[in-house]
């Protein structure tokens, strides 16, 4: 069955835009480079963002089913571009501390692999944009 989720978008000046969803806003903004006062990330680096964190609430939830500390765990993403600038590959390395369960090294990496953004970004979604008045 298929659902739908609203998320709002304004432009409150400048080069931010701000986004609303449920009680939160993120707030973005352009590198002065591109016209902006770098005053918050810009989009392209929430999305990128969305990716490693969600990788890292997956890693979270599977630490705290086990009784694992999360203390001294991290995760380094890094992205790939060809050369017309478009996104080609994104790296995510979990850094475990050495006392980390080995038997679990494994399944955390897999439990990463499960992440939602992720999925729905190898999906494939279809976007549709319009434009109407009012």
């Amino acid at each position: 069955m298929a659902s739908t989720q609203e998320l709002v978008v304004t432009l409150p000046g400048g080069r931010r835009i701000d986004a609303r969803v449920g009680n939160h806003v993120i707030h973005t903004d352009q590198p002065a480079s591109l016209g902006g006062e770098d005053s918050a990330p810009a989009p392209f680096d929430v999305f990128l963002a969305a990716i490693g964190t969600c990788a890292g609430v997956f890693v979270q939830g599977f630490c705290a089913k086990r009784g694992i500390p999360t203390e001294g765990i991290r995760l380094t993403q890094r992205q790939e571009y060809g050369e017309d600038g478009t996104l080609r590959a994104v790296d995510l390395d979990i850094h475990l501390p050495e006392d980390f369960p080995e038997k679990y090294r494994g399944a955390v990496v897999q439990v990463a692999e499960k992440c939602s953004v992720k999925r729905a970004i190898a999906a494939h979604p279809e976007f549709r944009v319009r434009a109407s008045a009012g």
